[in-house]
């Protein structure tokens, strides 16, 4: 709303109703602008506010024909007039640009050849000295992809202009207006004037008029740069100011109407060109990104689809957002592929980008967006994040290296002048000002975050599928769990009756028949009254185990130290012949569990060791406290016969043994019952052996009221 207009033009304001509002102070009087009037079409115009100027047709003033155009600003009509120039016919720009540009600009096969193309098109129309075509960055740095120019012309191929000479309100004005033409810096506004004395000049919004007079700073600008004349053609793609064409002229020039029109229609070509050729590329890059993640999810979905598995295929994962490194957080665990940072700054970064709530999270410059990163050595500069849930720290990272940068500015962009009055003034050099830009990586692009975005929702769909299948196989394990306790129950029971009476009558025909038998005879009857009694104890031993997974856990606090010190007794008094030391810790834990189960796991874990150690001269078992971060319980060790840790995993087995039945007594069944009874409280087991040296077995249970120490028993009880 600057009040004024260039003085190559006139301009009227009209109701609308027709009658006159104000004019500019180059008309002779009102009733010069009343004649100019008379005759245009006024009435058959329909312009909407916001329309581009229309052509309303000629009128004569003084004598000479003028151009009058119109277009609606608010509530009024304004129509501007400029000298006319004659008619060419089929020579006229707009027919030549259709001839000429127009196959051109459908053969050009990159944004940078249409680049060229419009610049030495547009200045073959208008005769200026220079052109130049350049898109804005997302910070509003214009960048030069295209230049025609005159011989005494400076060259800004492959320079930058910095946001600053374009403000955010003059990049809105030339996304309204695609057309702004200034033929002479040295002009005189032309001032407005109201019929009616309280009508305000700067009331009247002239964004779309093309005679609006520009800011003197600009016009200061022009003249610095040696330009006294320009035009400026706007390249709106997506309904946002992408780029302009900018013409340059070292002597004032004006352009007719008609080659403006031409100009206009150019830049329109322009942008539907460039948004065809991006959106296509847009296209392709989406298209393979996509394949990439049905690459991704297919894997995964073949697998066990645990997060971990995106690391074995890290080539897919890397290229969908063309990274150098990757990483998989699940908790406190992390997986990574390629170049990453340190293992501790990748957990803090998935710390801190979990906590943010967001879906996707993307930087190019992570030491300035996430706290603490800039004290971090050799980290990354741009990350991508998706996190696959808001409950757990599950976060896929995809790192980006720093991609050092020289920009070559038109003119230091940080210079300012400040006259005395305080005014600032435009920048006056605009030589060559190169600036090495580090800290940053290559931009995540739109298709890129969709396409990590896209991945999020398929990696949370398939963890979701197979989290219901898990479940539904929990349940169905849980039935036929139950339904094989119940038979083994039922199978043992029913086997005690027939395994003693096969023992009983052993006896009945060694006691009536025994003298009439031969020695071979008694000799296989005893040993088939072994094998019954064993059979007895081995069904005695699964009627045990079946009811432990079928009793309900009543849980008190149970004191460790106590129950291992009575428990020692008991195997000295079984047998007092041996020589064994025991040593037993004095700070064995408080633990909440079932008493009675409790006792039959360290019985088993302790009768264990005592039969092991059986061929050693001395037998050592140790007893020791164990705390750990989940929870607390004990470790028995002794130097027994050991194993082999190959065969660790059948230890805990039903019916598993790893030593001749000949050389150790036992059913196969304790230590399956250890392990039973402690998962059922929710613990873990472990075992730890070498074949000669001894062994230890050993759990731990989660932390209830474990840890608290029960006092010392009054006698020493530690060593035999």
């Amino acid at each position: 709303m600057p009040g004024a207009i260039q003085p190559h033009g006139r301009l009227a304001v009209l109701r609308d109703d027709g009658r006159l509002v104000a004019y500019s102070e180059n008309w002779e009087s009102p009733g010069q602008v009343q004649a100019a009037l008379a005759g245009l079409p006024l009435h058959d115009t329909h312009l909407a506010a916001g329309e581009s100027p229309a052509a309303l047709g000629t009128s004569a003033i003084d004598e000479q024909p003028w151009d009058a155009i119109a277009h609606r600003s608010g509530q009024h009509l304004v129509v501007e007039f400029e000298p006319a120039t004659p008619d060419t016919g089929l020579r006229a720009p707009i027919y030549s640009l259709a001839r000429h540009f127009l196959p051109q600009l459908q053969a050009a096969e990159s944004v940078v050849q249409l680049a060229q193309l419009a610049a030495t098109e547009i200045k073959r129309l208008t005769g200026f000295g220079r052109s130049l075509v350049y898109r804005f960055d997302g910070n509003g740095h214009g960048e030069v992809l295209a230049e025609a120019i005159d011989p005494g012309y400076d060259s800004y191929q492959g320079h930058r202009f910095p946001a600053a000479d374009i403000p955010a309100q003059a990049r809105e004005l030339y996304r309204l207006n695609h057309i702004r033409l200034i033929p002479d810096a040295n002009y005189q506004p032309v001032g407005l004037r109201g019929l009616d004395a309280a009508w305000q000049p700067a009331s009247l919004d002239l964004s779309l008029a093309s005679l609006r007079s520009v800011s003197p700073i600009h016009l200061e600008y022009m003249r610095n740069m040696r330009t006294l004349a320009s035009m400026s053609v706007s390249i709106v793609v997506g309904g946002q100011l992408w780029g302009l064409i900018s013409c340059h002229d070292h002597e004032p020039r004006g352009l007719p109407f008609q080659t403006r029109v031409a100009c206009e229609h150019l830049g329109r070509l322009l942008s539907m060109q460039v948004e065809a050729k991006e959106m296509n590329a847009e296209v392709a890059t989406r298209l393979e990104l996509r394949k990439l993640t049905l690459e991704i999810v297919s894997h995964l979905a073949n697998s066990d689809a645990t997060l971990k598995m995106l690391v074995n295929e890290p080539a897919p994962l890397l290229r969908l957002a063309s990274a150098a490194g990757a990483a998989v957080v699940l908790d406190d665990d992390c997986w990574s592929v390629g170049e990453v940072p340190p293992r501790e700054q990748i957990a803090q970064l998935a710390q801190w980008i979990g906590g943010l709530g967001q879906p996707v999270w993307h930087s190019d410059q992570l030491a300035q967006d996430v706290p603490g990163a800039s004290a971090w050595a050799d980290a990354p500069a741009g990350v991508v994040a998706v996190s696959i849930s808001q409950v757990h720290r599950h976060v896929i990272l995809w790192f980006r290296p720093e991609l050092v940068r020289t920009i070559q500015w038109a003119g230091d962009p940080r210079k300012q002048v400040q006259a005395s009055d305080g005014r600032i003034h435009p920048r006056r050099s605009f030589a060559s000002w190169q600036e090495q830009e580090r800290g940053r990586s290559a931009p995540w692009n739109a298709g890129e975050l969709a396409a990590v975005a896209e991945l999020r929702q398929a990696l949370i769909g398939i963890v979701l599928r197979r989290a219901e299948e898990m479940a539904e196989v929990a349940t169905e394990l849980g039935r036929v769990n139950k339904e094989l306790e119940a038979f083994s129950y039922t199978v043992s029971h029913d086997l005690r009756a027939p395994m003693r009476h096969i023992a009983g009558y052993v006896d009945l025909v060694m006691d009536t028949e025994g003298g009439q038998l031969s020695d071979r005879a008694r000799r296989y009857l005893a040993h088939v009254k072994e094998a019954s009694a064993f059979a007895g104890h081995l069904v005695d031993a699964l009627l045990d185990f079946s009811r432990m997974g079928r009793s309900a856990i009543k849980r008190s606090p149970v004191n460790v130290q106590t129950l291992v010190e009575d428990l020692v007794h008991e195997f000295k008094r079984q047998e007092p012949g041996r020589a064994v030391d025991w040593q037993v810790d004095t700070g064995l834990p408080l633990l909440q569990a079932d008493p009675f189960l409790l006792q039959v796991a360290v019985r088993n874990l302790l009768s264990n060791a005592v039969k092991y150690t059986r061929q050693r001269e001395r037998a050592r078992i140790q007893v020791k406290a164990v705390r750990r971060r989940e929870g607390d319980g004990l470790e028995v060790r002794d130097n027994g016969v050991g194993f082999q840790m190959k065969y660790v995993g059948k230890l805990f087995g039903v019916f598993q043994r790893l030593h001749q039945a000949e050389d150790f007594e036992g059913t196969g069944i304790g230590l399956a019952s250890v392990k039973r009874i402690v998962e059922r409280h929710g613990g873990t087991v472990w075992a730890q052996g070498e074949v000669g040296e001894g062994a230890s077995f050993g759990f731990v249970l989660p932390h209830g009221l474990n840890g608290a120490v029960p006092p010392k028993r009054k006698e020493d009880r530690n060593h035999a």
